[in-house]
């Protein structure tokens, strides 16, 4: 099957999207982005062929095999199970990394120790993988590193009390090797890491039906050849592709508004990194646009500053400037400035709900100026990129537009940070069929 990547190597995080050669979407991966850019872009192009993996699992379903009920319970069954064997692989290499490093004079005397100790943690993490990949397992990341770190650290403390040792020495050990183990990826054998889930799923049953792996066996023959790439986003310049291989984020995002919403004339993205107020015509082409300045006020990242001065999760911003009920006036956005603001604006007696709705409010103004210049609103209105997903800030956005502009019909994707990968893998299709308009905005 011939498949059409878009990667979105964002400041933040990057997306992958696969479509097919019907333009439909056949899976998404995002993962964290990192100092090592090549490996972003493996892990979420994998991540996006996972997904893909699952979609034609359904396509196959589709067909007749199961109730809907059992259909579920069986792909859930196999996610956690194809999840697990991933985390089972990134373990081992883990583990292997960990006793590469007990060497040199630090160690001379207790390396043997340690390297017991290190076989017991990973012993006891092993142990205890299966059950953080259950049916009512909860997991604050899905992230090697977030998932094993904070466990490692767990046991090794207990580990380490038991035999003895210092705990500073398996700290030590681990700091040394988990860089290196998230800079490799898991590997791309996919199909063998389906089958080794599919026997784990046989193996404990769950009451599932046998007729449901017959189909899963057979999509799996199926091989998604990588026809065409495009990459795009912030760190496009570093992705390690040709130049025809690459386009602008304005165009990207253009784009895959224009296939979320057709009718769409004007896209805003506010992105980890940048602003942007785009014109669209019918066809999705890029007529006008304007972006933010250097400065990195009124993005992502300026409220991931303001998160960890506020000691919260970037999350819990827009949830708790929904309780305000008296936006605070505030004077700048600037990121510089903010940390002191914020904190004198809270000796003074602010309520924080209060301080945080009036950074949303100056944030979309912010963003409200750009569109403006960007030659303003027109319907369709589509909203996209991560601060998408912050309600406060939708909040406020969707008043800045009645009170400016009327009654506008607003789109906002529950995917839309994805929007920019999936314009990307459209503009890797036509790129194949030998279609290139837009391509020199």
């Amino acid at each position: 099957m011939k498949t059409f990547v878009g990667i979105d190597l964002g400041s933040t995080t990057t997306k992958a999207v696969l479509l097919d050669e019907d333009e439909k979407v056949l899976g998404r991966g995002i993962t964290n982005s990192r100092s090592n850019y090549d490996t972003a872009c493996r892990v979420a192009g994998q991540e996006a062929a996972i997904d893909a993996r699952f979609t034609l699992f359904r396509r196959e379903f589709g067909a007749g095999q199961g109730t809907d009920e059992q259909v579920e319970a069986f792909l859930g069954a196999l996610e956690r199970a194809f999840r697990l064997e991933q985390f089972l692989e990134q373990l081992g290499d883990l583990e292997e990394t960990c006793l590469e490093q007990v060497t040199g004079e630090r160690f001379a005397k207790v390396g043997d120790g340690v390297k017991q100790a290190l076989a017991e943690v990973f012993r006891r993490l092993r142990e205890e993988a299966p059950g953080m990949f259950a049916p009512d397992a909860t997991r604050k990341s899905d992230f090697f590193r977030d998932i094993a770190g904070s466990r490692y650290l767990a046991v090794a403390e207990e580990v380490a009390r038991e035999a003895g040792l210092a705990y500073d020495l398996l700290l030590n050990v681990y700091d040394k090797s988990i860089i290196g183990v998230e800079n490799r990826p898991p590997s791309g054998g996919l199909s063998e890491k389906f089958k080794q889930a599919l026997e784990r799923v046989a193996k404990e049953g769950a009451g599932l039906a046998g007729e449901l792996l017959e189909p899963v066996e057979r999509t799996l023959g199926i091989e998604l050849e990588e026809t065409y790439l495009v990459g795009t986003g912030y760190g496009r310049v570093t992705l390690p592709f040709s130049k025809e291989h690459i386009r602008s984020e304005i165009l990207c995002h253009g784009l895959g508004a224009h296939m979320m919403y057709p009718k769409t004339r004007t896209v805003l993205d506010i992105g980890g990194q940048d602003t942007k107020g785009i014109q669209v015509d019918a066809s999705g082409i890029v007529e006008n646009f304007q972006m933010n300045d250097r400065c990195a006020a009124g993005c992502g990242r300026y409220l991931g500053y303001i998160a960890d001065e506020m000691n919260m999760g970037l999350h819990e911003l827009g949830p708790l400037a929904m309780k305000s009920g008296k936006p605070a006036r505030i004077n700048s956005t600037c990121t510089v400035f903010a940390g002191a603001e914020l904190r004198d604006r809270l000796a003074l007696g602010e309520k924080r709900e209060d301080i945080l709705a009036g950074l949303h409010r100056a944030i979309i103004l912010r963003a409200m100026s750009i569109i403006s210049r960007s030659g303003g609103i027109d319907d369709q209105f589509t909203f996209t990129g991560g601060v998408a997903k912050n309600e406060a800030a939708v909040r406020e956005l969707k008043k800045l537009v009645l009170e400016n502009y009327g009654e506008v019909t607003i789109n906002i994707d529950p995917d839309s940070i994805y929007t920019g990968a999936l314009g990307g893998a459209e503009f890797a299709r036509r790129a194949a069929e030998g279609r290139v308009e837009g391509v020199v905005a």
